[in-house]
């Protein structure tokens, strides 16, 4: 099949997608082993996981920002470079703030590859099926968390340190950066924007370019609910089968790529679903359904909760390409990428603030009562979505 530019548009990005989403959820499967190699507390297990999330949540908005400037083609790409050299670092760190710093870093690559993959495939798709093409796009990134987390759990199942294969994916992180460099500047996507002084102009009457500032704001809320929900729960799923259920820690390694097995379908269904039945009723399935999932993974008894995963996987990440798709309803089309950079900066910084803050409430009292917060977390997403339809309804969105 011969490609279309948009969709060698979408293939590239897909491809650099799943890279930076497996150095990213690999971390789930690597924090038992970072436990054990480093003796953490939960709260220093929150603290590891916020140092990627931090660097994420710095440089996200900036990499949106110097877009306008220099081309979201070049960030890209120094990006990916840098996520990879940092995730070959960390392979070879024998200290916590080793291991912090290098997190950081990895976090500070890998903060461009949302906002500009996104922009990239909105410009590429700026009518009907942007939904469906973000959803494939998220779709490829879980996966690469499912093929890079799956492998690396199998390899700590039968015992292999945890080492050697970050070393070997950072180097791989390294090439993909080459790749995507050549594969843009072949279909001339990314590229330095128009420097006109008259185009100029009218970026500096656009401002931000947020056409519904009460609807992106209620699109941002909806976002941060749910991301909070999901990487606390992310966080601390093996733990909960660790601690209150008695599972052994090579075995509780794969419990997030077995979720992992049922977000990346749900991403790529509930992209196209929210193209048949509208944004809002497809983001209600799936806040109801995580909430419903991880109750049952709490109740389950034992191995049973593995059961639980693949549909609460769907649910749990089948929200977020349907928010990241309504972005494009409410934003002016030349400030994507800034407005990207937002989305993805308060998004990132949810990852921060959940696994640090669940992890103390985990040592406070228990890793149950953690998850039951989490679930009641998920449906305050709700009422916001009460606030966000009759928006989308007028911007001509399937708001329904």
């Amino acid at each position: 099949m011969i490609l279309t530019k948009p969709r060698k548009t979408l293939a590239t990005c897909c491809g650099v997608h799943a890279i930076h989403d497996g150095i990213s959820d690999i971390m789930y499967v690597l924090l038992p082993a970072l436990q054990q190699s480093f003796g953490l507390s939960l709260t220093e297990v929150g603290l590891v996981r916020g140092a990627h999330r931090a660097g994420l949540a710095i440089f996200q908005l900036p990499a949106g920002l110097l877009a306008e400037r220099l081309g979201e083609r070049s960030l890209l790409v120094l990006g990916t470079a840098i996520a990879g050299l940092a995730f070959v670092g960390l392979g070879n760190s024998n200290s916590f703030s080793g291991l912090l710093l290098l997190l950081f870093l990895v976090g500070m690559g890998s903060a461009s590859q949302h906002p500009l993959s996104s922009s990239i495939i909105s410009t590429a798709y700026p009518g009907s099926g942007r939904r469906a093409a973000l959803g494939a796009y998220a779709f490829a990134g879980d996966v690469g968390k499912c093929g890079i987390a799956g492998g690396l759990g199998l390899l700590l199942f039968t015992g292999i340190d945890w080492r050697e294969p970050v070393i070997v994916l950072g180097s791989v992180a390294v090439f993909t950066a080459v790749v995507v460099l050549l594969s843009l500047i072949s279909i001339e996507a990314g590229g330095r924007p128009d420097t006109r002084p008259e185009h100029q102009e009218k970026l500096k009457e656009l401002g931000w370019g947020i056409r519904e500032p009460t609807g992106f704001s209620a699109l941002c809320g909806i976002m941060i609910v749910d991301n909070c929900a999901r990487n606390g729960f992310l966080t601390f799923a093996a733990f909960l089968l660790i601690q209150e259920k008695g599972v052994d820690p090579g075995t509780a390694a794969m419990v997030v790529p077995i979720i992992l097995i049922g977000g990346m379908w749900g991403k790529l269904a509930c992209g196209f679903l929210s193209e048949r039945i509208g944004i809002i009723r497809t983001v209600v399935l799936t806040e109801i359904g995580t909430a419903a999932g991880i109750l049952a993974m709490i109740l389950a008894e034992g191995m049973a909760a593995f059961f639980v995963l693949p549909l609460l996987g769907i649910a749990l990440n089948g929200t977020s390409p349907v928010l990241q798709g309504t972005v494009g309803d409410l934003v002016e089309r030349e400030r994507q990428s800034r407005a990207f950079g937002l989305f993805f900066t308060i998004s990132a910084s949810c990852g921060i603030a959940a696994p640090l803050g669940f992890g103390i409430l985990g040592d406070l009292v228990s890793v149950s009562v953690t998850m039951f917060v989490i679930a009641g977390l998920v449906f305050l997403t709700l009422p916001l979505c009460l606030v966000l339809r009759p928006i989308l309804q007028t911007t001509g969105a399937a708001a329904e």
